[in-house]
């Protein structure tokens, strides 16, 4: 009899268990949650998105984008194509999540050997690499920017310098990453930084007692590599016209701009 009792007991438990569950789930459903309320379980997103969430901060909350929540809603979490679309960086095969984390979208983290994902945004690089190959042109783009969106390794940490002395900063006087092998420069460079490759002719012109002794190099090979001027660019025709008749070749008397005397 004690135990037909107890097990009347256990069972009256388990059908009340049930139904107060059922009420439960019942409840769940009807109740409208708040954004208050997603932050009591969830308040890493919310942190991450204040710090890093840029349009996400400032144009949505979390429930415009999660509608309902597990296990009722089993999809609660959208593709990022349902709001972001109409231009080529929409259309890569990666997936967003590979680089981007919903929740601080300017955060990025590139993953892997990637260049058709970067140029859909950067396009004006890949264009400048194309117009002027070299072998920069063959790499991936996370060869040099690795793993941070936004990376910009130095020159020297691939190349030897062209001089003991060279910094960073003077590589970009003369050389664009994606272009390197055009090279052009401001009127006013220094011609240590030439001599670090014309080491001979700079040691010319130095011990010569000409004028041109006085001159930086980009004042006569101005703007772009390997530029040479006419002497009468800047000297017109200073002999009579017979002598310039005669020798049309400056260099037949002069030798050569670097040492104008022997």
């Amino acid at each position: 009899m004690f135990e037909n009792q107890v097990k009347n007991v256990w069972v009256v438990f388990f059908v009340m268990a049930l139904a107060f569950s059922a009420g439960s789930v019942a409840l769940a459903v009807q109740i409208d949650l708040s954004v208050d309320d997603c932050i009591k379980c969830h308040s890493e997103e919310p942190e991450q998105i204040a710090t890093n969430g840029g349009a996400h901060k400032t144009e949505i909350n979390c429930q415009e984008c999660h509608q309902g929540h597990r296990p009722i809603s089993q999809n609660n979490i959208p593709a990022c194509s349902d709001c972001h679309s109409g231009s080529a960086h929409y259309e890569v095969a990666e997936p967003c999540i590979g680089c981007h984390n919903p929740h601080q979208p300017l955060k990025i983290s590139i993953v892997g050997d990637q260049k058709q994902v970067c140029i859909s945004c950067h396009a004006a690089p890949e264009q400048q690499m194309a117009d002027n190959p070299s072998p920069h042109a063959t790499f991936a783009c996370t060869f040099c920017h690795a793993e941070t969106h936004g990376n910009i390794p130095e020159c020297l940490s691939c190349h030897e310098p062209h001089s003991a002395s060279m910094t960073q900063a003077n590589c970009s006087t003369c050389h664009q990453a994606h272009m390197p092998l055009v090279v052009t420069y401001p009127d006013s460079t220094a011609s240590e930084l030439c001599a670090a490759c014309h080491d001979s002719a700079f040691a010319t012109l130095a011990a010569s007692k000409a004028k041109h002794s006085q001159l930086a190099c980009a004042d006569c090979h101005a703007g772009k590599h390997k530029s040479i001027p006419a002497c009468t660019d800047c000297h017109d025709f200073p002999h009579p016209k017979a002598m310039h008749e005669r020798f049309p070749n400056c260099a037949d008397c002069h030798n050569i701009a670097h040492d104008l005397n022997k």
